[in-house]
C-alpha cells in the first residue's frame, strides 16, 4: 500500500521548480494557477532568493503547487479511489495538507490555491504581530521535551516522531530554548519560517481562513485522507475543510499520522516536491517502509517503480 505526502514549510529553496518547468505542460499549468492567485510562482520558484521565498504568504502557496506538479508529473490517480496507480492514502505536513486535500479530490488543484494563498497571507498578517519562530529540537524523550518546552512558555506546535518536536513561540523565548534544551536533546534548530505556526499566536488566521471556506464546496475524499490532527483518516469533505482551517491555530502530530500510515499497511511512502523531510522521518519511524523523496524529475523514475509495485494493477 502507497502513501503520497507533501511537505510543509520549510522544505523550499532557491531555484526548486527549475527543472520541473522543463516537463512538457508544467510552466504553462504554473502560469494558469499565477494568474488565479495573483502570485507569480513561476519567479518565485524559479529566481527570487532565500528571503523571498520565506516569505509565508510565497512559500505556502509555491509549496502546494510544486506539490501539484510533481504529482501530475508522477502520473499517479490521486483522486480517483481503487484506480491503477492510486495511492492508499494521502496526507500533508501542516500547508502540504491542503496538496493533499487536491490529492483526494475534496478540493481542485486551484481551489485549494486560492484557500492557501488566503491562508498565507492571513498567517503573514498574524506572525507580523509580533517577532515569532519556530525551532526544532532533535532527540529527547516527548515526556520530558514536552513538559520543559511548557515551562519556558512554548508550545509543540509539530509532534513529528521519530525522535523531533518543532517548539514555536516568541524569539525571546526560543532565545531561552537554546540556553536551556531539554534533557536528552543533542540540538536546537531554528527554521527558515517567519512565526510560530500551529499556536495561539496564530489565532487571528483562523477567523479569515473560515470566511474563505465557506464559499467553497468540498467533495468528500476519494482516498483515505490522513489528518495532522489526531492522526485519524477523515469520511467528509467539509471536516476536512473544517481540519484545514483550525490546523492553523493547533498542534501538527504528524507521529500520530505515521502510526496511522502504519496501521493501513502502508509498504511505501513517496514524498512529493520538494521532498525530503517526511521520507527522513519514515526511514527512521516505518522500518520497512520504501521511500522515495520528489526533488527534481530525475528522481520520478524510482518513484514510479514504487508506484507500480505498491499499487493496485
Amino acid at each position: 500500500m502507497l502513501v503520497l505526502v507533501a511537505p510543509g514549510q520549510g522544505a523550499q529553496t532557491p531555484g526548486f521548480l527549475t527543472p520541473w518547468l522543463e516537463l512538457p505542460g508544467t510552466a504553462d499549468r504554473l502560469a494558469a494557477w499565477s494568474d488565479a492567485i495573483g502570485l507569480d510562482l513561476v519567479h518565485y520558484g524559479t529566481k527570487a532568493d532565500a528571503d523571498e521565498i520565506r516569505d509565508t504568504a510565497v512559500a505556502q502557496p509555491l509549496l502546494v503547487a510544486a506539490g501539484l506538479l510533481s504529482a501530475a508529473a508522477l502520473g499517479t490517480q490521486t483522486s480517483a479511489a481503487a484506480a491503477p496507480g492510486s495511492p492508499g492514502a494521502v496526507a500533508g505536513h501542516s500547508v502540504g495538507e491542503f496538496t493533499a486535500a487536491a490529492f483526494a479530490g475534496v478540493l481542485d488543484d486551484t481551489a485549494a490555491l486560492r484557500l492557501v494563498r488566503t491562508r498565507g497571507l492571513a498567517m503573514a498578517e498574524a506572525a507580523a504581530i509580533a517577532p515569532t519562530g519556530m525551532s526544532a529540537l532533535l532527540g529527547g524523550d516527548p515526556e520530558v521535551t514536552v513538559p520543559h518546552l511548557e515551562k519556558l512558555g512554548l508550545t509543540p506546535a509539530n509532534v513529528n516522531g521519530a525522535g523531533q518536536i518543532v517548539a514555536a513561540g516568541t524569539l525571546e523565548q526560543l532565545a531561552a530554548l537554546e540556553a536551556d534544551k531539554p534533557e536528552g536533546v543533542r540540538r536546537v534548530v531554528p527554521l527558515k519560517v517567519a512565526g510560530a505556526f500551529h499556536t495561539h499566536h496564530m489565532a487571528p488566521a483562523v477567523a479569515t481562513l473560515e470566511q474563505a471556506a465557506q464559499e467553497l464546496s468540498p467533495a468528500d475524499p476519494t482516498v483515505p485522507y490522513v489528518s495532522n490532527k489526531d492522526g485519524q483518516t477523515v469520511a467528509t469533505g467539509a471536516e476536512v475543510l473544517a481540519r484545514l482551517v483550525g490546523q492553523v491555530a493547533n498542534p501538527v502530530r504528524w507521529d500520530l499520522c505515521m502510526e496511522t500510515f502504519q496501521a493501513l499497511g502502508a509498504t511505501a511512502l513517496i514524498e512529493v516536491c520538494p521532498g525530503g523531510t517526511l521520507t527522513g522521518l519514515a526511514k527512521r519511524a516505518l522500518p520497512g517502509v520504501a521511500t522515495v523523496a520528489l526533488k527534481t524529475p530525475d528522481d520520478l523514475d524510482a518513484a514510479r517503480t514504487l508506484v507500480a509495485e505498491h499499487t493496485a494493477v
